[in-house]
């Protein structure tokens, strides 16, 4: 009997050390497999990832009316909002689709991609949405140094102005990323930098259902919801396209108006001065 539990005690030593090392392999290609996503998406030119957004609530209520996630919950307005525009892939199709459901929404702006599509900027502005500052270049604020997040927001605003005629008040960082001293300095500037509290997580090239059950199981009056309208290369929006208007037929069906940032927020489009 001691020599079969001897041997017992050997064979589940092993199978334990067996099971841990299968985990720990699983794990680690895990970890590698979500390294290798983010690294890809970099190389194909994609332009979003998961924002941590651990203070944000914290920076809405010190910065208020200067950094802003959401409006009024006593509001049924809801703001659409499309990043990384102009893309003449899929910002024409999401113009379609907006024109045709008479919905004017809010549009955060690249520079280098307005630069190389300006007719597109145009567009946007003169069928009535909001233009937004988006950067110059797409960078990650918190990774750079106070005078070059200063220098994109300045380059990008530069180029709308010489497009449209004027300096957009709005600003969305890329990839949400912000400091306190980029909020201060937007505050002195007479910006106001909004984020977002309903993620359609479009970017992740989602199907039309996933995108519209992301947006849909988590908006409330005054949220403003992120999507976008331009990606990098090789990824596709078509989720996205597909989905908005069955998103506007269920906004307007559970009584929620679909409107500009400025009008959730009651500001002007365009920042006074400077």
């Amino acid at each position: 009997m001691s020599g079969y539990g001897g041997i017992g005690e050997m064979t589940m030593s092993r199978f334990r050390s067996v099971v841990m090392a299968l985990v720990s392999a699983v794990t680690l290609l895990s970890l590698l497999g979500d390294c290798t996503g983010a690294h890809a998406a970099y190389a194909a030119g994609t332009t979003q990832v998961k924002p941590s957004g651990n203070h944000w609530s914290e920076y809405e209520r010190k910065y208020e009316g200067v950094f802003v996630l959401s409006a009024s919950r006593g509001s049924r307005k809801v703001a659409l909002t499309f990043d990384d525009v102009p893309d003449p892939r899929f910002t024409p199709q999401v113009l379609d689709v907006l024109k045709a459901k008479k919905v004017h929404a809010t549009f955060f702006v690249v520079g280098t991609r307005s630069s190389k599509h300006p007719d597109l900027v145009k567009r946007i502005h003169r069928e009535g949405h909001n233009l937004g500052n988006h950067s110059y270049s797409h960078p990650n604020f918190s990774k750079l140094n106070f005078a070059k997040v200063q220098e994109q927001i300045e380059r990008a605003e530069h180029v709308i102005e010489g497009i449209v005629g004027f300096k957009p008040r709005l600003v969305r960082p890329p990839y949400g990323e912000i400091l306190p001293k980029h909020l201060d300095w937007a505050k002195k500037r007479g910006y106001t930098v909004v984020n977002w509290d309903v993620d359609s997580s479009d970017w992740r090239q989602l199907s039309s259902d996933q995108v519209f059950r992301n947006v849909t199981r988590s908006v409330r009056p005054g949220s403003v919801v992120l999507m976008h309208a331009g990606g990098g290369q090789g990824q596709s929006l078509s989720g996205t396209v597909k989905a908005l208007p069955q998103i506007i037929d269920w906004l307007r069906a559970n009584h929620y108006e679909p409107v500009t940032l400025t009008d959730l927020l009651d500001i002007p489009e365009r920042r006074k001065g400077q």
